[in-house]
């Protein structure tokens, strides 16, 4: 797999892989739209020469090869190829191939200029954690010039392959007349790019008064008549032809551009500049080589003044840069050292074969003492990574981690959850950057780096759960960054936060949401907060199902059951309109005669009129004054599942009318039993109404009149609501078996 797209290096390696036998090249079929690529193209010609079945290079093709391909692309990458070239654009490459790839991995080096190296580029893309040397000896560092690698860390120095670039076809194609009698100066991307802006303003300052020309793409455009900006190919090559001489800038010691290559091919006089990378390739001594700017510029105006006899002596002399590029020169070395990687790739496979590798396990984190519906999600994610992996037939194992604090817990809360699951509990633990850097440094990754000023570890008495092999966290409730000895996934219910003042950790629940390498959410909304408010990037974003409690032994009751109440869910938090709902029962008791009394369950609920909450303050006085409210309304407290489901199945309606959040499990539950609800009218109600076709009624949240005369609609319509309830069947399709898979698709990523 040659995953580059490079133009003038494609035509010189595919040949060359081809002479060493490799007859079978994959060539990417997109890339960045980034002006970094000015030189890329799409080739499809070598698909043909593929034996790869059709669907599995359609797989290929539509793959992003300098990003993210996915784990399918993974598979069929590793079903059919062994070798692998790359370039590093994105951490995401790096990171797909230590995770997925079992072959060898070439990073290919071009070169860069002096102030930058690979390893560099590496640690910024990696954040110091492990990566090349997660895939061992399968890693190697293809330099295309000799020396580039003495600047680079010891890891990478050690993994140096020489595979030279030249150029092909070689045959020289010497047609240049010269007479346009101006400078020919090639400097991309101008308006943008610092390092070319000024390349371009001393070429200008140097050559003041001399007649020039400046090629190069421009995608900004340069208010300069003498910038030609993008030319088609026959125009470069007449360019090449008829201006008088090319002048070549760079003194870099480890970087090189192809187009003085093009001018010597092409016959056209090269003048150079000292102690760059054409010494290197055969320049010194070279008459168009110039120590000093004068003297570069002394030799462009005797070749623009007509010095023919100065022109034949660089022309003929200035060959000798292609000698080190003719592809029969280089050959010898690409098969040679292609042996060489070959050899160590099945030793290496041949030792894996002979390890028994251990089955993966993922935590999921319950980070604080979340009870009720965060609970219950909690449990439901478990579940279904269990499912999605042992659908997908790559099991995994799974465990649950609840904290282990006094009254939050006790063993009965888990008593719902399946076997295949194991929970443990454990504390949360603080390091210091010291402490913090020792772990990292323990853990293998040598060479990050602490930004803050403490870090979160997981304290389970066993291995600070780095038996799993990644961590998925309930919510992005932490008060300090996760420290990464793991790779880590958040799943977000909700940014509350955006709309209310609900936490104290505003700030690190960002961190979380940053920090992770993916963030989960249910609804589109919570997915827009996310990119928004959040500041996450599209690509680390997943929206996935929401998953609901399963019908268990729910059994739907008879149309037009007697029922004398519903059911309200809350609990304490500002969100949840208590002090609307209350005006609004107040309204439909003494406005509307309402019959059904109102049953209130959810944590806190009990206290609901004694709370000291600044979002509470004065309900006790309005059920006070109201005889009705102190008749007909009942505060239940949080109720033990069983006992929640018996209130819930002879309720008339389950009422949700919350201000704002991620949606409830309540009213999917209610259908379950053929309960209807009225749900307040919020983006994530209507989603989840969309995806479960529950049939729900909405009320406006924000206006307790209009909340009051749908309650008694209710009452009075109960039968027609239960009529337009999702029946078994569509409950069923959304059961979690059937969802597992879209959470499993997102984390197998990650493994």
């Amino acid at each position: 797999m040659w995953l580059l797209n490079h133009g003038a290096a494609r035509r010189f390696e595919i040949p060359m892989l081809k002479a060493c036998g490799f007859d079978e090249i994959f060539l990417p079929k997109s890339y960045p739209a980034d002006p970094g690529f000015r030189s890329a193209s799409v080739d499809f010609t070598e698909d043909r020469n593929l034996t790869v079945p059709a669907e599995d290079l359609a797989i290929l093709n539509a793959a992003d090869w300098y990003g993210n391909p996915g784990v399918e692309a993974w598979k069929v990458a590793n079903r059919h190829f062994g070798l692998l070239f790359f370039i590093l654009h994105k951490a995401d490459i790096l990171n797909g191939i230590s995770r997925h790839f079992r072959g060898a991995a070439i990073w290919r080096a071009y070169g860069l200029e002096l102030t930058k190296s690979y390893s560099a580029v590496r640690h910024y893309f990696g954040d110091g954690m492990r990566n090349i040397e997660n895939i061992g000896d399968r890693f190697w560092f293809g330099e295309a010039y000799q020396g580039l690698s003495e600047i680079e860390e010891e890891k990478i120095k050690k993994k140096r392959i020489y595979l030279p670039l030249g150029i092909y076809p070689y045959s020289s194609k010497d047609e240049w007349n010269g007479n346009d009698r101006r400078v020919f100066f090639i400097c991309p991307d101008i308006g943008f790019n610092n390092y070319y802006c000024k390349i371009y303003r001393e070429f200008k300052r140097d050559f003041s008064g001399v007649p020039y020309v400046i090629g190069g793409s421009q995608p900004v455009v340069v208010n300069d008549p003498h910038v030609l900006g993008f030319v088609p190919g026959e125009m470069h090559e007449r360019n090449m032809r008829e201006l008088r001489v090319m002048f070549y800038h760079s003194r870099e010691p480890r970087h090189v551009h192809y187009h003085p290559f093009e001018a010597v091919r092409a016959g056209m006089p090269l003048v150079f500049m000292a102690d760059g990378m054409l010494d290197k390739l055969g320049g010194k001594g070279l008459p168009g080589r110039a120590r000093t700017i004068v003297e570069a510029r002394e030799k462009v105006q005797r070749l623009l003044g007509g010095d023919m006899r100065l022109a034949a002596e660089i022309r003929a002399t200035q060959v000798r840069l292609l000698d080190a590029m003719k592809p029969e020169r280089l050959l010898d070395t690409w098969r040679m050292n292609l042996a060489h990687i070959v050899d160590r790739l099945e030793s290496s496979q041949a030792a894996d074969a002979l390890s028994s590798p251990r089955k993966k396990r993922i935590g999921v984190v319950v980070p604080v003492g979340y009870r009720g519906g965060s609970l219950r999600a909690a449990k439901l994610l478990a579940q279904a990574i269990f499912e999605g992996a042992e659908q997908a037939g790559e099991a995994v194992d799974v465990v649950l981690a609840h904290l282990d604090e006094p009254g939050s817990y006790s063993a009965k809360d888990w008593a719902d959850v399946p076997p295949s699951i194991k929970v443990r509990s454990f504390q949360w633990r603080n390091l210091d950057a010291t402490e913090a850097l020792r772990a990292m440094r323990y853990a293998g990754h040598s060479e990050w780096k602490p930004k803050f000023n403490d870090y979160l570890v997981i304290e389970d008495g066993i291995k600070q759960f780095c038996d799993c092999d990644l961590w998925v966290v309930i919510s992005d409730r932490l008060v300090s960054p996760l420290l990464p000895l793991r790779p880590s996934v958040v799943m977000v219910f909700d940014y509350l936060q955006r709309h209310y003042d609900v936490t104290t950790i505003g700030e690190m629940t960002l961190l979380a949401n940053r920090n992770a390498e993916h963030v989960l959410v249910t609804t589109e909304f919570s997915r827009q907060d996310a990119l928004q408010y959040a500041g996450i990037r599209a690509d680390k974003v997943t929206k996935v199902p929401m998953l609901a409690p399963e019908k268990g032994d729910a059994e739907r009751r008879p149309p037009g059951a007697e029922s004398h109440y519903f059911l309200w869910t809350t609990n304490l938090g500002p969100h949840k309109n208590q002090r609307r709902a209350l005006a609004a029962l107040q309204i439909y008791y003494e406005v509307y005669n309402g019959r059904l009394d109102c049953r209130v369950t959810g944590v806190g609920s009990d206290n609901l009129t004694k709370s000291k909450l600044p979002n509470l303050r004065g309900l006790d006085q309005i059920v006070g004054r109201s005889p009705m409210l102190r008749r007909k309304v009942k505060f239940l407290g949080e109720l033990s599942e069983a006992l929640y489901r018996r209130q819930l199945s002879a309720a008339a309606f389950l009422w949700h009318p919350a201000e704002l959040d991620n949606g409830t499990f309540s009213v999917i539950e209610a259908a379950h039993f053929g309960v209807p609800s009225l749900s307040s009218d919020y983006p994530a109600m209507r989603e989840i109404d969309h995806q479960f076709q529950l049939g729900l009624s909405f009320m406006d949240q924000e206006d307790p009149e209009d909340m009051a005369r749908r309650i008694h609609e209710m009452e009075v319509c109960s039968v027609e609501r239960e009529r337009a309830l999702a029946n078994a069947e569509q409950l069923t399709s959304q059961s979690v078996s059937h969802l597992a898979p879209a959470y499993w698709n997102v984390l197998r990523e990650l493994l």
